[in-house]
């Protein structure tokens, strides 16, 4: 019999993830915080997923958090400040059979999570797949890409990445997935904050290229001396590559901004600053980036932590 995939965090990737697994025939629980969101969940009747303007719906099976009995196969999608919380909430259904997928943006709440439950095997992922919310319960795949996993305590490869070709989900096992995470964090820490500060899409970033390439600089010698060269190598050609390919789109945190929701920040510049000042590699222009969303979050009366 199958393992069935539980998981947790309705946000964009995770009903995803959900509905492809589910319509690949595979078993899939949705895990909820509390009653009430089950309650709406089942009221809507599932997860609907939008492709190429096509709407379906899937009856992906729902339970809430303290649910009994135990999981063994968990796609942790929530934002990386909810993950520590999120895996604490089903702490006692964990053990040390489980493995876990964490989804995060950034850097930190993996360690954090792996902390927490020691006993679990811990895979890290890094998604280019690009969707979003239209509202609860419906997703829209936006963007086709990849997700790229890993885990460095236990670089083989589990067997049911089968389950993702079945259900459609391109992906790569990575024996150096720390890379893959750091580079795409210094492309989010070029790219995202600034978005937000200069209220522009992505593309609108073509106006302010010497503050992009000192971003760059700066990201590149913190990379270059924290044991992570391969991710700083052509780092800003592939910035400016990004910004090109990717000119039409808003960037995450500026969503996140836009829609009044709490920013990752802590995980993306936080985290980069916090290891820069560990590793007494100079990154004043990061560290005043930071300041400088810190202080507009705070004027729009947002989390800045």
């Amino acid at each position: 019999m199958p393992t069935t995939w539980h998981v947790l965090g309705a946000g964009s990737l995770g009903t995803l993830w959900a509905a492809r697994l589910f319509r690949a025939g595979l078993p899939v629980q949705l895990v909820l915080r509390n009653t009430q969101r089950l309650q709406d969940y089942r009221a809507a009747g599932g997860l609907t997923l939008v492709e190429q303007g096509q709407a379906q719906c899937y009856p992906v099976p729902g339970e809430t958090a303290d649910s009994p009995g135990p999981i063994k196969r968990l796609l942790l999608a929530c934002k990386a400040y909810d993950a520590e919380n999120a895996i604490a909430s089903v702490a006692h259904r964990l053990s040390a059979e489980t493995e876990l997928i964490l989804l995060q943006n950034g850097l930190g709440s993996q360690d954090a999570v792996a902390n927490r439950i020691p006993q679990a095997r811990c895979i890290s992922a890094s998604s280019t797949e690009g969707a979003f919310r239209e509202g609860d319960w419906r997703v829209v795949f936006a963007g086709h890409g990849y997700t790229w996993l890993g885990d460095p305590a236990h670089p083989v490869p589990p067997f049911w990445l089968e389950d993702l070709d079945g259900a459609g989900i391109p992906h790569e096992w990575s024996t150096d997935i720390l890379t893959r995470l750091w580079r795409k964090l210094a492309l989010n820490c070029a790219i995202n904050p600034l978005t937000v500060l200069h209220d522009c899409k992505n593309g609108g970033l073509l106006e302010h290229h010497c503050e992009v390439a000192t971003l760059c600089a700066e990201l590149t010698a913190l990379l270059e001396n924290c044991g992570q060269p391969a991710a700083a190598a052509d780092l800003q050609p592939e910035v400016e590559r990004v910004i090109h390919a990717t000119a039409a789109n808003y960037s995450s945190m500026y969503q996140d901004v836009a829609n009044r929701r709490r920013t990752e920040i802590s995980y993306l510049l936080g985290h980069a600053c916090k290891v820069a000042q560990r590793h007494g590699v100079a990154a004043p222009h990061l560290e005043q980036l930071r300041q400088r969303l810190i202080t507009h979050l705070d004027n729009l009366g947002l989390p800045s932590d």
